[in-house]
């Protein structure tokens, strides 16, 4: 048997954003209920728009597979591997499959509009019915979320393949007339974790006495303070 030859595929751009995207999503809806965490709940919310903004460009400019035109497909083509599947005959893609990008392309969607309902609530633009939007979009993301992963386990099953690793290294088993990517751009994804954590160090120096996570006296000491003024 010939020897298993991987390839590189995801570009640390990619890897980084991915990671990035998902730890601020869980810390959001981990955060989302206590008023102690609030100032981390934002944060990370707005560190998730942004990373779905800086996605959605490299998306246009990005490597082979990083690119929307790589993978994104149509009604037709979606429908026809879903039925390949049911059928237990689904081709292997080496970047996305048409399934699984209607998936992500809904989750960067929702990745935008979450936050941007979150920004409009903060600035009073909406009162409850923009709250009650917020709480339905992010309902809708991880739900979609739950979608995406179980998706990731039945394509690592069904093709044998190592999906959350090569999210990790970037490397997937390629197969003839599969072709990879010549280099991952590391200084780019350095510098995009660099941007992550100094806009958390920022909003964290920048948070009134408590950090990004208060204390019950510290938030009671803002709320009497605001009804002085």
């Amino acid at each position: 048997m010939a020897a298993v030859q991987e390839t590189l595929v995801w570009d640390a751009p990619v890897r980084v954003a991915h990671w990035a995207l998902a730890l601020s999503v869980a810390g959001a809806w981990l955060t989302a209920e206590a008023e102690g965490w609030r100032l981390l709940h934002i944060t990370l919310g707005y560190t998730a728009g942004a990373l779905v903004l800086l996605r959605l460009l490299w998306g246009v400019v990005g490597t082979r597979h990083a690119r929307f035109v790589d993978f994104v497909r149509g009604p037709h083509a979606v429908l026809a591997y879903l039925q390949r599947l049911a059928a237990g005959r689904a081709p292997r893609y080496l970047g996305h499959n048409p399934a699984g990008a209607v998936v992500i392309v809904l989750l960067l969607g929702l990745g935008l509009l979450v936050p941007l309902s979150g920004w409009a609530m903060l600035n009073d633009l909406g009162a409850e019915a923009l709250e009650e939007l917020h709480e339905l979009l992010a309902q809708a993301m991880l739900l979609l979320v739950g979608v995406h992963v179980a998706g990731v386990l039945l394509a690592s099953w069904r093709h044998r393949d190592k999906l959350v690793a090569a999210m990790v290294t970037g490397r997937k088993r390629a197969e003839p007339g599969q072709p990879g990517i010549r280099w991952s751009w590391w200084p780019l994804g350095v510098l995009l974790l660099v941007g992550v954590l100094g806009f958390w160090l920022v909003q964290w120096r920048a948070a009134p006495q408590g950090g990004l996570v208060q204390p019950e006296r510290v938030l009671a000491s803002e709320r009497a303070s605001q009804d002085e003024d």
